[in-house]
């Protein structure tokens, strides 16, 4: 027999109550909390690669007004370091924001191939076989060896999002390039700039080449500092009756005894006033401004002065060298001074730039006697044979035995080097190829000038940026010799000239030099080395000095400076893609001596004109301190391993967040601060996102006029924030004038105060408590549409890969661009209206805001509440301010984030605020206190006991009958 049934009740168990937590909207994305940038930022490039991003953009701006950035070329020899990225990564904002501006802005980007760093790599690793190998090999191993680091930079760059054409990039050792190098230098030997001469340059021992200024770096270096006698042998009563057979001297003073075997004169001021001083039967002439410190140095104290006349007595007699039996003339010069010395300038014509022409103006001999490696020729025994540094202590030694030194001393000083192996380096006057800078040129109009005073016109025409580069780099052009481009190495573009071997005179043929750019077109330089000189002429070239037919080759090569100098005629001239002037070119400050002067002087002896409109420059990177980065101090910041430890990103917004004009500071501290800060703007993207759940901005998106208030408020101040960021048409503001850092900080308080600590934080009661599809919660969404699709607009040139991975979540509109780099900066008046007077209300109502929020937290330590909406404030104000809360009474209980707001006239007119304990019961669902006899009163819906008015309207519209889930 079967059991009795059950009764109905016990048959079915009772409808389970839907938890009220469960009835609430949350935030809801999949836009991921952790952005495990090291492992998403390849895969962003990857598909970057994939979809070929950069085509698509540049084909969406195809037809648009260009913006050229003329890359400089970094040079391929290791390594990217955090100059490099902080370098690039403004490069890029500055192209991306251009790009989103509207501009045709594509980069090409390039490297320095030549020189001598890459030769001298190769040079260790070639060993003494070099000296048996075909030019040919060694050409080959150094290209094998830049395109190693081209390689490694391009894919380190690239990993910092960079966009460029990396697969299509210039080499200044390509062939073309290389042609278009040698065809340059052409359009300069046709016009007449080029010589060839014995001149004074710098000289670096190490590397047996010339150098130009711009390859000179001062660092710090140890000379001895000696003061020597040399003996008057002409008539001393023709310089004044009062030295009449007096035994007379004059000393000079220098930190390079090594020079001493080369000194033919001593050069005097021909305006300063000499004083002659005796000493124990001797007499010593020295400037009178110098007498002090000279009887220090030289330990004459007590000497008597016995005469005193002008520099100009002093021009033709002769003095007797130290230690080698020749005379010594005494010669005037007007670059003789008196900050330090002794009036008396040891000249050697050989061994300076001053020496040299002031040896020319007397017919001095200017014959070197220091070889290539620096090494002295053709001396006594005491020295001769020995490397020039390693002569001074024996010439010393000389100077002593000879009775001639008067002092020494050591001295720690400024001192000229290399810049690509860092040693000091020498004057040393050998024959060169120079290009003129007085060269005749002419003006626009036809006037004459000179190249020189072409450049320095064509420098005010520039925009420089800062303003004091262009004094910096008018002074450079102003004050330096001739440009030494020849040098005597291999790895480089030869100066592909010929000489007649009969009378030593070179050809100048404009269509012989055609075709050897032909031939470096189609051969590279390595044509140069593997054919005759009779190979490459044509037949039956004859010399047209003495009808010679046998010729030879230059050996020597061009300065690399001239090679990357000449950079915008192989790039941008005669480019479809690109322009000649360059918009910018951008790069460290000490370009102004290096690439943006060498590109200067290109431009104007071959263009007449600059290549650049704007110039920029970018600081040094130091540590945290202020200490330049070195591998002593371990305080080196690389920037591909903070990519790999922290994403890219983080060196991106590092970039950013620095006044780049100025020196910048980078440490792991720093490094890991940005990166905190990256945590706080992507999590804000992710609430922003999570709100926008269930949104479609077709169907349901608020017109400005029927938004809320406070929501109109938050449009003004995204526009508000458009206008500076990007300009009200999305092509000024801070972008435009590259003051990034502004941006950053700017976005950062944006996003940390106006968005997370007030007006998100204020939202939360309409996102999460009202219906989804009520009028309130889709106002509120489509402010933050709005702020979202602006936001990762204007973080986009910086944030690149962050930006893009919040465009793919963004609600989908309809023609919107499949990457947020192909889209255009936002239009303020596509944001909202401008509406400067609800922008001043609401500030004052911030101010009515601050108040409350005092009045609450002073309530809040009192232990008068815990949670403010367990509160009410009571508002009392002036007459303005008191109309002003009555005009918005509507949003101060949201605005304050409490439970009640009461709004009255102060009597005394200024604004106060109070609070007491809210009135009424508290509701289970949204929280707020509502009275107990008000229309929103708290009271049982359904099943739920505790829901107030408002919170059962949401439910009933979200389909809860208060019953059961």
């Amino acid at each position: 027999m079967s059991a009795a049934p059950r009764s109905g009740a016990q048959e079915a168990s009772a409808p389970e109550k839907t938890p009220l937590k469960a009835t609430l909207t949350l935030p809801q994305t999949e836009f991921p909390m952790k952005a495990n940038l090291p492992q998403n930022e390849p895969a962003r490039l990857e598909e970057w690669a994939t979809t070929h991003l950069y085509d698509q953009i540049r084909e969406a701006r195809r037809g648009a007004e260009k913006y050229i950035l003329h890359y400089g070329p970094p040079y391929a020899n290791g390594p990217i370091h955090l100059g490099h990225a902080l370098q690039k990564c403004i490069k890029d904002f500055i192209l991306k924001s251009k790009t989103m501006a509207g501009y045709d802005a594509p980069l090409i980007p390039g490297w320095d191939c030549h020189g001598l760093p890459i030769e001298i790599k190769v040079d260790e690793q070639l060993g003494r076989k070099k000296l048996s190998m075909p030019a040919t090999s060694v050409l080959r191993a150094c290209r094998e060896y830049a395109q190693k680091f081209i390689d490694l930079q391009r894919s380190q760059l690239i990993r910092l999002g960079v966009f460029g054409y990396w697969e299509k990039p210039y080499l200044t050792m390509s062939k073309a390039y290389e042609a278009k190098t040698l065809e340059t230098f052409y359009d300069f030997y046709e016009k007449g700039f080029v010589y060839r001469g014995l001149r004074p340059v710098y000289w670096c021992i190490h590397d047996c080449t010339a150098l130009a200024d711009a390859e000179i770096e001062y660092e710090m270096h140890t000379s001895p500092s000696v003061y020597v006698r040399y003996a008057l042998t002409s008539d001393p009563a023709a310089i004044d009756t009062a030295l009449a057979g007096k035994k007379v001297a004059t000393i000079i003073w220098t930190t390079t005894p090594w020079t001493l075997p080369a000194s033919l004169a001593v050069a005097f001021h021909p305006d300063f006033e000499y004083v002659a001083l005796e000493k124990d039967g001797q007499v010593y002439i020295v400037a009178e401004a110098l007498a002090a410190q000279v009887r220090e140095a030289c330990r004459l104290d007590g000497a008597v002065e016995v005469a005193r006349f002008k520099g100009a007595k002093l021009e033709r007699v002769t003095f007797q060298h130290p230690f080698l039996d020749r005379s010594v003339l005494g010669v005037l010069a007007d670059y003789v001074t008196a900050d330090a010395g002794t009036g008396a300038v040891h000249t050697a014509p050989a061994h300076g730039a001053d020496d040299f022409y002031t040896g020319a103006r007397y017919g001095l001999d200017q014959t070197c006697k220091v070889d290539n490696a620096g090494i002295l020729r053709d001396g006594l025994p005491e020295y001769d044979g020995l490397t020039v540094f390693a002569a001074n202590e024996p010439i010393i030694a000389l100077l002593t035995a000879r009775g001639a030194l008067l002092g020494r001393n050591d001295i720690y000083h400024s001192y000229p080097h290399c810049w690509r192996c860092h040693n000091p380096v020498i004057f040393r006057a050998t024959e060169q190829w120079f290009i003129g800078l007085e060269t005749p040129m002419r003006n626009a109009d036809g006037s004459e000038t000179t190249f020189r005073q072409r450049a320095l016109d064509e420098i005010k025409k520039v925009t420089w940026d800062p303003a004091w580069g262009e004094e910096r780099i008018s002074n450079m052009i102003a004050t330096r010799p001739d440009w030494c481009i020849s040098r005597q190495r291999i790895w480089g573009v030869p100066i592909a000239v010929f000489f007649c071997s009969g009378c030593n005179a070179t050809l100048n043929d404009p269509a012989i030099n055609r075709s050897v750019v032909r031939l470096f077109e189609t051969e590279g330089i390595e044509a140069w080395h593997t054919q005759s000189a009779e190979q490459i002429l044509p037949a039956g070239t004859k010399c047209p000095g003495c009808g010679g037919t046998e010729f030879r080759k230059e050996t020597d090569i061009l300065d690399v400076w001239f090679d990357s100098g000449m950079s915008w005629n192989a790039v941008l001239a005669g480019n479809p893609e690109q322009r000649f002037p360059a918009d910018l070119y951008i790069e460290g400050a000490d370009q102004h001596r290096g690439w943006f002067h060498s590109s200067l002087l290109c431009a104007v002896a071959v263009r007449n004109q600059a290549p650049y409109k704007h110039v920029t420059t970018v600081g040094w990177t130091l540590d945290e301190q202020g200490r330049a980065f070195s591998k002593s101090l371990g305080n080196g910041v690389d920037p591909v391993d903070v990519a790999k430890r922290f994403g890219a990103e983080v060196v991106r917004l590092w970039t950013a967040s620095v006044d780049f004009r100025e020196d910048v500071r980078a440490s792991e501290n720093l490094m890991q601060r940005v990166a905190d800060n990256y945590r706080k703007l992507r999590n804000t993207f992710r609430f922003l996102l999570g709100n926008l759940h269930g949104f479609d901005p077709a169907r349901d998106a608020v017109a400005y006029d029927e938004l809320l208030p406070l929501d109109r408020y938050m449009l003004g101040r995204t526009r508000e924030l458009v206008e500076k960021v990007s300009g009200a048409d999305g092509k000024g503001g801070w972008y435009e004038a590259f003051e990034f850092h502004r941006i950053y900080h700017a976005l950062t308080e944006f996003c940390v105060t106006d968005l997370s600590a007030v007006y998100l934080d204020v939202l939360k009661d309409r996102m999460y408590t009202f219906a989804p599809v009520s009028h309130e919660r889709r106002s509120a969404q489509t402010v933050i549409w709005k702020i979202t699709e602006t936001l990762v607009r204007l973080v986009a040139p910086m944030m690149s890969f962050t930006a893009d991975e919040v465009w793919q979540y963004l609600p989908k509109v309809e023609g919107r661009e499949a990457s947020v780099h192909a889209a255009l900066f936002p239009m303020a008046d596509e944001i909202a209206p401008a509406d400067p007077a609800l922008l001043g209300e609401w500030q004052k109502l911030f101010i009515v805001r601050d108040e409350a929020l005092k009045a609450l937290e002073e309530a809040r330590k009192e232990k008068r509440i815990g949670k403010a909406l367990e509160a009410k404030v009571r508002i009392e104000a002036g007459a303005e301010q008191y109309a002003l809360a009555t005009k918005y009474a509507s949003s101060l209980k949201e605005l304050f984030n409490v439970s009640g707001v009461e709004i009255a006239a102060a009597a005394d007119g200024a604004l106060h605020a109070a609070t007491a304990p809210a009135d009424g019961s508290k509701c289970e669902r949204c929280w707020n206190y509502y009275a107990d006899d008000g229309p929103d009163r708290v009271q049982a819906f359904g099943a739920w006991p505790q829901v107030c008015g408002r919170c059962a309207r949401a439910l009933r519209q979200m389909g809860h009958d208060g019953d059961a889930a």
